[in-house]
């Protein structure tokens, strides 16, 4: 195949992914006409519509998703290779993209990147903090971070935490005015701050178990949030009881600042993971970034 063709397809990869001509000409540093001049040179010589064009958006055809599927994962393993390749210098490097909440990037993932970057000058790596369950594959990310039990089971996990518990705690100041809950649904009469999950819109239901018994209470309060960082500054405050991870509560709980309660219905569970398809080949500088995240 000439050397044009294969830039156009790479280009139709690029459009078809980002759905949108100027984000793709964005990504492959060309302007928004010869982008499209390429995708009409490209339709013209397969004799087929590959994108459906309007005022707002662009979106693959039929003929378009067929070749978007076909193609795009042999370009990924021809883009992989090359990477490898370059990896073979003295600095292993390249970019790397992973998608995480922000509990695990402020206390595993940055922690351990900032010991290992300044090693590695040449190994770049961006960090996306959102709750979703991205599609790690579909948005094109080199890995994610989740919980143990939420990882998919046709992708590698690697542990980069241990076992996690979570808490129930309140400030002072909140708890003066109200009575302590000795079981989950007592919780049902407190104000309580609520996470919103972004996959679904829904509100998380927090999780209690003790011995054989699960429960999930679906609380209710004034404040509802999409961020860890949040729920604790409204906690401390007094707006109610919030659900955090044991570790983001512990110094205000040592302080004073925060009151535990329902311990001993908040059980271990398993930590975060770092996470990738199976299908991916291991580089050496993607080797290395997984070894410095790992638990040891």
């Amino acid at each position: 195949m000439r050397g044009q063709a294969i830039n156009d397809l790479f280009a139709f990869l690029a459009v078809a992914r980002e759905k949108s001509f100027t984000r793709a000409a964005a990504q492959l540093g060309v302007s928004q006409s010869a982008l499209s001049h390429a995708m009409r040179g490209l339709e013209a010589r397969m004799g087929l519509r590959l994108l459906t064009r309007t005022t707002r958006r662009v979106a693959p055809t039929e003929a378009g998703e067929r070749l978007l599927l076909s193609i795009g994962p042999k370009f990924e393993e021809i883009q992989a290779e090359l990477a490898a390749l370059n990896e073979l210098r003295d600095k292993p490097g390249g970019t790397f993209r992973i998608t995480a909440g922000q509990h695990s990037t402020e206390t595993i993932l940055w922690p351990k990147l900032a010991k290992l970057l300044p090693k590695y000058p040449d190994l770049k790596v961006e960090i996306t903090v959102d709750y979703a369950l991205t599609d790690i594959v579909a948005e094109r990310y080199d890995a994610g971070v989740r919980l143990g039990e939420q990882v998919a089971k046709d992708m590698i996990a690697v542990r980069i935490a241990p076992d996690m518990r979570m808490s129930v705690v309140a400030a002072p100041s909140y708890l003066a005015k109200a009575s302590t809950p000795k079981k989950p649904q007592d919780l049902l009469a407190h104000r309580c701050i609520n996470l919103r999950m972004p996959t679904h819109g829904n509100i998380y239901a927090w999780e209690f178990e003790r011995g054989a018994k699960e429960l999930k209470v679906k609380v209710d309060g004034q404040l509802v949030f999409n961020r860890m960082s949040q729920i604790m500054e409204a906690a401390l405050a007094g707006f109610g009881f919030a659900y955090v991870p044991e570790d983001a509560a512990a110094p205000a709980v040592a302080k004073g600042k925060l009151v535990r309660v329902l311990e001993d219905w908040c059980a271990p569970f398993p930590g975060y993971h770092l996470y990738y398809p199976s299908r991916r080949q291991l580089s050496p500088a993607f080797g290395l970034l997984v070894e410095a995240l790992r638990y040891k």
